[in-house]
């Protein structure tokens, strides 16, 4: 709830601000036949229809889950987020499109003292603030508000410019509006194109943080039954929400009063560190004597293939069936036939036994 207030102050503010720039450039944009302080008056405007957007992507991703959205609204964020990039590609896109017209049709340009003073106002206006909303973004984990910062930064990159181009046109009558509005139409569209870039990659799924996997393994492994914890995956669901699974091994021995216990316990430890809901699955070991060796012999048959990463929920039952799963990097081509290979060779030596192989992917680090 404190996030979702912040959030919303934080953008609210943000409307107030920029719906007060865009009526004085405009009207100054207007009044010196300015198109450089005009298109600035239309990035304000998107900035506020952004903080609107934020707004209403704030609310509706913090709906409660229902039985038609199970796992929450949280996602909407993310879609938010992708609604603000949007509105920056087309501010960047309109900037390009007046200021090559500005080089081909260049028009009169009268800039007053005051105009100059309140184009100065706005650069620093924008600029702290940016600084702000992106801080706020940060510390919330809001894509939009981040997004809406880094936009803000490049406002006032572009104010400034147009501040360099008024000062310039004032005292030598030089005009370099439209050159200067296409070189920073870039700028935007390219912090566009970067703003896009994470909410889509987080829509799609990506790798799971490298130093949370870490955090949540070593969590796991600090209970002694525990022999080793694989097949991490972590399901974003929006901001702070997410769904984990993961495997343990254990002895084959452990009672499921004992698995119970620990695997409750464990889910618990990790949302109550990491807010992250957690199933927990079991490897049952069986790793001592003659099963021993064969998984020995595994080891070495696998270090020998640099597509194969990992070895892990090795078994063996009494009827001779041998169990485990091979992690296969996602550059091997064909992950069925190093599994056949795999067990072609594990065969020669052990012909009275039945490999039964699971591939899995590698999903985490």
């Amino acid at each position: 709830m404190e996030r979702q207030k912040k959030i919303i102050k934080t953008s609210v503010l943000g409307i107030v601000m920029n719906v007060t720039l865009v009526a004085f450039k405009a009207t100054i944009g207007f009044l010196s036949n300015s198109i450089a302080i005009i298109l600035d008056a239309l990035n304000n405007l998107t900035d506020a229809i952004s903080s609107i957007v934020t707004i209403l992507g704030t609310k509706l991703a913090n709906k409660a889950p229902d039985k038609k959205h199970p796992y929450g609204y949280g996602r909407i964020e993310y879609f938010s987020s992708i609604v603000v990039a949007g509105l920056v590609l087309y501010a960047g896109v309109a900037a390009v499109t007046e200021s090559i017209d500005k080089i081909i049709n260049p028009g009169e340009v009268d800039y007053s003292f005051v105009s100059l003073v309140i184009i100065a106002v706005a650069v620093l206006v924008k600029f702290f603030f940016g600084r702000y909303v992106k801080s706020v973004g940060k510390k919330y984990n809001s894509g939009a508000l981040v997004a809406s910062g880094q936009d803000a930064f490049m406002d006032s990159i572009l104010s400034f410019s147009t501040l360099v181009a008024a000062v310039i046109s004032f005292i030598w009558g030089i005009h370099l509006e439209g050159y200067l509005g296409v070189i920073l139409a870039a700028f935007i569209i390219k912090a566009a194109i970067d703003m896009l870039i994470e909410p889509i990659n987080l829509m799609i799924g990506t790798r799971a943080d490298k130093n949370l996997t870490s955090k949540i393994r070593k969590l796991a492994m600090s209970y002694p039954e525990v022999e080793g914890v694989y097949d991490l995956t972590i399901h974003d669901y929006g901001p702070n929400k997410a769904i984990a699974t993961l495997h343990i091994q254990i002895p084959d021995k452990t009672t499921a009063r004992e698995i119970h216990r620990l695997s409750r316990q464990i889910s618990y430890d990790i949302f109550n560190k990491y807010g992250i809901v957690t199933t927990v699955g079991v490897y049952a070991a069986n790793i001592s004597g003659k099963y021993g060796e064969i998984k020995t012999d595994v080891e070495k048959i696998v270090k020998k293939r640099k597509e194969i990463k990992q070895v892990h929920g090795f078994y063996v039952d009494n009827d001779n069936n041998v169990y485990f799963d091979l992690v296969i990097n996602f550059e091997a081509e064909n992950p069925e036939a190093i599994t056949k290979e795999v067990i072609s060779e594990l065969k020669l030596k052990y012909p009275k036994y039945d490999f039964h192989i699971i591939i899995d992917a590698d999903i985490s680090d």
